[in-house]
């Protein structure tokens, strides 16, 4: 009598487990994990609002909080700021960011810079910056692997950038990777150029 109560118990249990992960799962968008990051990564904030503007929150430091900490990305927040992505880069992730320093912002010409950063150009600077944001988590390793693999990284935008090795330097889309750092959210390399689509 009691193993059959115990079966009970566990099969009771499996069905729970199970109507609990296929709630969960109806309640995303269809598609693979992957697909779904990049679609909340996308998303611009039209005021502030979402995970980025709470105020207290965790002392973890996430994408975001890295860049805003960081004297060398001060034109990335503020281009982050203007886009209106900074949820993105709070996101719990695990992603990606591929983070231009301020000398790389500096290579684009002012004229450029200036007019991207405009209300009106919004969207356009928000392409560009989730073009740095891949929706999955890549430490050098995995970087060196798809690399092995010959895998290019799928990207938030949707396109694919190509990782190479030059002795013992990685680049990705063609720029340098020039320093790499772990986040609560994924990870944050650190560019010498800007990753144009």
């Amino acid at each position: 009598m009691k193993i059959q109560t115990l079966f009970k118990f566990l099969f009771l249990s499996l069905a729970l487990i199970c109507m609990i992960a296929c709630n969960s799962k109806s309640n995303s968008n269809p598609g693979d994990e992957t697909n779904n990051s990049s679609t909340n990564l996308t998303e611009v904030s039209s005021s502030n609002k979402g995970q980025a503007f709470m105020e207290g929150g965790s002392d973890e430091v996430n994408a975001l909080k890295l860049a805003i900490n960081s004297p060398d990305h001060t034109t990335l927040v503020k281009a982050v700021q203007a886009a209106g992505v900074e949820n993105a880069l709070v996101n719990v992730g695990p992603l990606t960011v591929f983070a231009p320093t301020n000398a790389a912002f500096d290579k684009i010409d002012k004229a450029t810079l200036e007019d991207l950063l405009k209300p009106e150009n919004k969207s356009k600077l928000a392409n560009i910056l989730v073009h740095h944001v891949a929706p999955s988590n890549y430490p050098t390793k995995t970087l060196e692997k798809n690399i092995e693999k010959k895998r290019k990284l799928y990207m938030a935008d949707g396109q694919y950038l190509e990782v190479t090795k030059k002795g013992e330097d990685l680049y990705v889309g063609g720029t340098k990777i020039i320093a790499s750092v772990s986040v609560s959210n994924g990870w944050v390399h650190i560019i010498n150029d800007v990753l144009l689509p």
